[in-house]
């Protein structure tokens, strides 16, 4: 059964995922900047924190890493 693509700034707290894209075309330096952190198809991702009230930063844990992003930065992530 295939799953259907959501963002990454969607995910519930502790919430895993695998990316399928990274969208250049809204804001190309950017995305450009999130593939270089590690944010390519295929890697696992988790929101492993957040802002009380649900707003900014988010901390995403991928690769070993811990990355804090604002929602519209990680919202240029489309995972499932």
């Amino acid at each position: 059964m295939k799953q259907r693509l959501r963002r990454l700034g969607q995910l519930a707290l502790g919430e895993r995922a695998v990316i399928v894209s990274v969208n250049t075309l809204e804001e190309p330096a950017l995305g450009l900047r999130l593939m270089q952190m590690g944010f390519v198809k295929g890697t696992e991702v988790e929101l492993a924190r957040q802002a009380p009230l649900t707003s900014d930063p988010i901390a995403v844990r991928l690769r070993g890493s811990l990355v804090a992003l604002r929602r519209a930065e990680a919202n240029l992530v489309e995972v499932e």
